[in-house]
């Protein structure tokens, strides 16, 4: 969910800067309406709705394609898939992921579902789309680490897991697209998987829906067996997320502002967000509505709120209180069916690391095969990169059906 570059003083005040120009410009534009603003929809047909996708079962694959070989995965095939899966309330949707499978790929070899971080409220951040984009701010960072994993025959998905509406923030949602989506490789004949053993990954957002999988595994898809998931850096409660980003003013704020877009579409009848926003801030809300990372941390740097709220009723009230328990694993009953390695930096300033603490604790207690690695980094994205390895090696020995480990 988060991924911040705020290496230096000058780059924040440049992000800030930035965010005050956006701003300003779209504040000049005709008033905003305060009704939800959806992405612009995508003129490729592929990624349509299809009428008759409450025909089918979760996981069935409605269409797929190959797409043109990749330079960064050389000797690798990328099929994209649209699938049947399930919104938060329980409405049928269609979902996309993309399947690399290597030239080193055996039948039944190795499936490997990697949640990429999404920070994004449009469809050009889709992963299906980062892929081939020529925006150098739109790439798949961790192609080195995928590389590692394609070069040893394993299949990858890549979901995009925020769903059709690009609903970032709703966690829920993002688990349930990541099942479907393994359900939906293994269904297409062409991959081979159909009896692979299979591992999910992911740091950060793309950590977030990771956990998501793990938790809702037992009840939402328990035909699936899963040998094991890797995550980190994960956002496991969105009441304190909203808390310690929102009402002060924060260089990360646009990602706080950005989730309550993308939960009010997922939810539009029970957060209605826009209807608590002033003429400023529906003026930022429509700056970042179809941004990625760069324009929704410029929008966002160093405002808060109180800047952009008519009213401030809206956070207290109960709808909206058990929305964000609703995508708050730490809050979650459901425990995994499945071993779990996660990692996280003890003084990540972006996510609760207390609830990482109390979900790991309670993971423990229900006697999950937890691995847990609290690594030397201070902050949020180098310990991403300190935890891979590790991670990749766990989810190697899991991939090959060795014991897991646990330091519960």
């Amino acid at each position: 969910m988060v991924e911040v570059r705020m290496r230096s003083g000058w780059l924040l005040r440049k992000v800030m800067l930035v965010g005050a120009v956006l701003v300003s410009v779209v504040i000049a534009a005709p008033a905003a309406t305060a009704e939800p603003v959806y992405p612009r929809p995508d003129p490729d047909p592929f990624y349509a709705q299809p009428a008759d996708v409450a025909r089918h079962d979760p996981g069935d694959v409605l269409d797929s394609r190959i797409m043109p070989p990749l330079p960064f995965f050389p000797d690798t095939t990328v099929t994209v898939i649209k699938f049947r899966s399930t919104n938060s309330r329980g409405a049928p949707i269609a979902a996309i992921t993309t399947v690399l499978t290597p030239r080193e790929h055996r039948p039944d070899g190795p499936l490997l579902s990697y949640q990429h971080i999404i920070n994004g409220l449009g469809s050009q951040c889709a992963v299906s789309k980062v892929l081939f984009t020529s925006d150098p701010n739109l790439f798949v960072k961790e192609s080195v680490a995928l590389n590692v994993a394609l070069r040893r025959g394993w299949s990858v998905a890549l979901p995009d897991h925020l769903g059709p509406n690009f609903a970032y923030g709703a966690a829920k949602l993002g688990g349930q697209i990541t099942l479907d989506g393994i359900r939906a490789a293994q269904r297409l004949p062409q991959l081979a998987v159909a009896n692979s053993p299979v591992a999910m990954a992911g740091y950060s957002g793309g950590g977030m829906a990771t956990a998501w999988a793990a938790a809702l595994a037992p009840s939402y898809a328990p035909d699936l067996r899963i040998a094991g998931a890797a995550t980190g850096g994960v956002p496991m409660n969105m009441l304190k997320m909203v808390n310690s980003l929102g009402w002060q003013p924060h260089p990360a704020f646009g990602l706080a502002m950005a989730a309550a877009i993308g939960l009010e579409r997922e939810y539009p009848d029970r957060l209605p967000i826009s209807t608590q926003m002033n003429r400023q801030g529906l003026a930022a809300r429509d700056a970042m509505a179809n941004g990625c990372t760069n324009e929704i941390m410029a929008v966002g740097a160093g405002h808060s709120a109180r800047e952009f709220a008519a009213s401030t009723s809206m956070i207290d009230d109960p709808g909206v209180q058990d929305v964000l328990r609703e995508n708050s694993l730490e809050l979650f009953d459901g425990v995994p069916n499945m071993p779990v390695f996660e990692w996280h930096s003890p003084s990540d300033p972006l996510i609760p690391v207390d609830a990482i603490v109390n979900t790991d604790r309670r993971y423990c207690a229900a006697g999950v095969r937890l691995q847990m690695d609290v690594n030397a980094s201070p902050e949020h994205l180098s310990a991403a990169v300190f935890g891979v390895p590790s991670a990749l090696a766990w989810v190697d020995a899991r991939l090959r059906g060795e014991p897991a480990p646990s330091n519960c």
